[in-house]
């Protein structure tokens, strides 16, 4: 078994394969609802105002929020920075609407860990077909016969505000859908609530589904389940996020757009926070160990401007 991350434990009876996708109602159900009522809703209650907070709001919360405080901060330390600013980042992370803190680092590290076994099930790699991947991961979970054991640090679970907002991620649109509400009426509660949560929460689920399956690459990792792909066309909307075959080479690293024209708005704004004074051991890939079975491949767009650890 190869190691995922420092928060996964195998044993030799764990497997990444044997198990079957189940129904999970609870995402099924908050995740369903919040579609559609969108879909119902959006057409009648809109207005430039409230399309412009949809685009605000979506931009900050992943950006600052999912990128940045959970992904690059909470998952990786790609970076240090106050306590506070964390808090804040990933609070703004929870309100994307995938999951809380907790559950976020869970479902991130579980895949993580199976993509870098020799094999895995389809549904941690998206090899399943398009509607069926958007079924599975939407509104189902994995249960594996043995899986591996998950264990937060000590820093995660003993931190107070995470647990409670673990407890009430869900509940946490509630404050701010009464706000839009008695800002803007209907149309901002529609567009600021369940069209935001809607779309990037499924907007994430298509570039991780795209980011497994085709698209450019300058790197492979040789002998792991699954390879990311860069998924260019998102890389101004995803924060970054879809130069996914640059992460998988460097988890890591804060930057994940490494080459000239990869967009990367998470790594422009820790770099803003490094310059003001909120951020500190920013990583990149000149700063990381070489992953295991990593290689570059001959001739690849951008290699040659950008070529870390020889």
């Amino acid at each position: 078994m190869q190691p995922g991350s420092e928060r996964i434990f195998a044993d030799d009876n764990t497997d990444p394969l044997d198990g079957i996708v189940q129904w999970a109602p609870v995402k099924s159900l908050w995740i369903g609802s919040m579609t559609a009522m969108a879909i119902i809703l959006a057409p009648i209650f809109i207005s430039w105002s409230a399309i412009i907070l949809f685009v605000v709001a979506s931009g900050v919360t992943l950006c600052f929020g999912h990128s940045v405080g959970m992904h690059r901060r909470l998952i990786h330390s790609s970076f240090d920075c106050p306590l506070w600013v964390e808090h804040l980042c990933v609070y703004l992370g929870t309100l994307v609407g995938m999951a809380g803190p907790y559950g976020m680092v869970r479902l991130h590290d579980f895949r993580d860990w199976a993509q870098r076994q020799s094999t895995c099930h389809d549904y941690s790699c998206h090899r399943a077909g398009f509607w069926r991947d958007a079924w599975w991961q939407m509104h189902c979970r994995l249960a594996l016969k043995h899986p591996p054991e998950f264990r937060l640090e000590p820093r995660l679970a003993g931190d107070r505000f995470y647990a409670f907002v673990e407890r009430t991620w869900m509940w946490q649109q509630l404050p701010w859908a009464i706000l839009f509400f008695a800002i803007g009426g209907w149309s901002w509660l529609v567009w600021g609530i369940f069209v935001r949560v809607s779309v990037c929460v499924t907007g994430h689920w298509l570039i991780g589904h795209f980011s497994h399956r085709s698209g450019g690459q300058s790197w492979v990792i040789d002998g792991v389940a699954a390879q990311g792909y860069n998924v260019g066309i998102a890389g101004l909307i995803s924060m970054g996020e879809s130069w996914h075959n640059n992460h998988h080479a460097f988890p890591g690293s804060a930057k994940l757009g490494l080459f000239p024209g990869q967009i990367d708005l998470g790594w422009w704004l820790i770099k803003t926070l490094g310059a003001i004074g909120l951020a500190s051991n920013i990583k990149t890939p000149d700063d990381l160990p070489r992953r295991p079975g990593l290689r570059r491949l001959a001739n690849a767009e951008g290699v040659a401007a950008f070529a870390p650890g020889g």
